[in-house]
């Protein structure tokens, strides 16, 4: 009974995000308040059966410690937040948040379970992007809904196309990691290789600029954390195939942006389809072909050395181009137009820096208990230079210190160290089932630093699932020396 309550428990975790994705991500009250009994009731029943499910190391309890004050802090700022209702509602999340971390932490102990996580997660952004891009590419058959400011940009089902593209970059991490563990069997490396066709084309197809950055600076971390041959040649087919769908999807109208009448966007599509599936069947060969040749080992010293600070410099320079693209200047009306074009990848421009900039100028008015709660957006009305309705600040951050203030700040700033910490533990533990994990949640942090990720739970909850598992593995028992390798591993090295 508690070995199929808790199956039954993880499945729900890790398919959880998938599902809210079908629900405008889990942006409204109703599915996100489910999503929380749920996670809840799993906490409670685990609590039931065994042990409290609580972490048991500094890393995992700065990290739950943190979320917790901030959801407390949080409840309590709704008595001076402009808004009552809409803070309320941030407090529903966060406590959606906390229950799914203390279910990641409890749930993901085993083995079978930690390696469960990351095909699991990359299988729900693939059906995520995956419905989104079928409206593309059999318009005769689906034709989901689509929002007028999207401008033909993919963003169905969650319906902001940043969020798509931040949970298809995600994905397409994951993803690199499995065809490049050579402890995975055939077939996973073999689909996961396959599956970087429609990730590539989803971050592309949003022409999300961060989405597009933090793909980059993700499979730069993933070959830096493991300088495997194996693992480059893996990170090169991602890039390969995902870089040859998203050229391919330019090429028709239909598929890039949407245009054209219903017959000349059947016609498209299904050429497209064509074009994807053919991409997707030649990264699988790929990977196959890397699996034949056995176990290669890690690359010479020498230039694992050299990928490290070339890693580092990747990310800091995408990093900075992010924040300095933000900085820049107001966007003219020809970029802000330009939707779902590559004119649009061609500036960095945009209103960021205006909603940072009242986000600041409100924690400078009320650096220690910030606006309140939700209180952002009556600071823009009141502020805005711009005549543009803005809910969030577009920085996970800033928007913090706005509103929750310096006693905000502190309680992610713990939660960030936790995670960082567990990291560090788990990579030096068991640096393969780890590395991409971290990656993937790396994509997610540099993310949500720049838009509105934490208020989608289908895109911040894969993050949440990642951090706790790396708290479980931190925190797991060391393996005796003599103590056989798991089934799959032996299986994956025979081959």
């Amino acid at each position: 009974m508690r070995r199929a309550a808790t199956a039954v428990a993880t499945a729900c975790l890790l398919a959880g995000p998938t599902v809210l994705a079908f629900f405008s991500g889990g942006y409204f009250a109703e599915p996100r308040l489910i999503a929380a009994i749920v996670a809840w009731a799993a906490v409670l029943a685990l609590c039931s059966v065994g042990p409290a499910p609580l972490p048991r190391g500094v890393p995992g309890r700065l990290l739950v410690g943190g979320l917790v004050l901030l959801t407390a802090w949080t409840a309590l700022s709704a008595t001076w937040s402009p808004l009552r209702g809409p803070a309320m509602e941030e407090v529903q999340r966060l406590v959606l948040y906390t229950g799914a971390l203390l279910a990641a932490i409890a749930l993901l102990r085993t083995r079978r379970a930690m390696r469960a996580v990351e095909p699991t997660l990359a299988a729900g952004a693939v059906v995520v992007i995956g419905y989104g891009l079928a409206g593309r590419l059999l318009p005769g058959l689906l034709d989901p809904d689509r929002s007028q400011r999207a401008d033909g940009r993919l963003e169905q089902p969650i319906t902001y196309w940043n969020a798509e593209g931040a949970l298809a970059a995600m994905g397409l991490v994951l993803c690199a990691r499995l065809a490049g563990d050579p402890t995975r069997r055939v077939a996973v490396r073999a689909l996961a290789a396959a599956a970087t066709v429609p990730l590539g084309a989803g971050v592309y197809l949003t022409y999300s600029r961060g989405a597009i950055a933090v793909a980059l600076l993700g499979v730069a971390v993933l070959a830096a954390f493991v300088p495997s041959r194996t693992q480059l040649w893996a990170v090169a087919v991602a890039l390969g195939g995902g870089t040859a769908a998203a050229a391919c999807s330019e090429l028709f109208p239909g598929v890039a942006a949407l245009e054209g009448s219903h017959d000349d966007r059947v016609v498209e599509g299904a050429i497209a389809l064509v074009i994807f599936v053919a991409l997707a069947a030649g990264a699988a060969l790929l990977a196959f072909i890397d699996v034949r040749r056995g176990s290669r080992g890690e690359v010479s010293p020498r230039v694992a050395r050299r990928i490290a600070p070339v890693a580092a410099g990747v990310g800091v320079a995408i990093v900075i181009g992010i924040v300095a693209g933000s900085l820049v200047g107001r966007p003219s009306k020809a970029e802000l137009s330009a939707g779902a074009a590559a004119e649009r990848l061609a500036t960095a421009s945009s209103n960021r820096y205006e909603y940072w900039r009242v986000a600041v100028e409100a924690f400078a008015e009320h650096p220690i208990a910030g606006v309140g709660a939700s209180g952002f957006r009556v600071e823009w009305l009141r502020e805005r230079p711009v005549l543009e309705s803005v809910r969030n600040a577009h920085s996970l951050e800033v928007e913090i210190a706005a509103e929750l203030g310096l006693v905000g700040l502190l309680a992610f700033g713990l939660a960030v160290a936790g995670a960082v910490s567990a990291a560090r533990r788990a990579l030096a533990r068991e640096r393969l089932l780890a590395a991409g994990s971290c990656a993937a949640a790396l994509v997610w942090l540099v993310h949500a630093s720049i838009d509105w990720d934490w208020q989608l739970p289908a895109v911040t909850l894969p993050a949440i699932v990642l951090a706790g598992a790396l708290v479980a593995l931190a925190e797991a028992p060391p393996q005796p020396l003599n103590q056989p390798a798991p089934a799959a591993d032996r299986a994956a090295a025979v081959h």
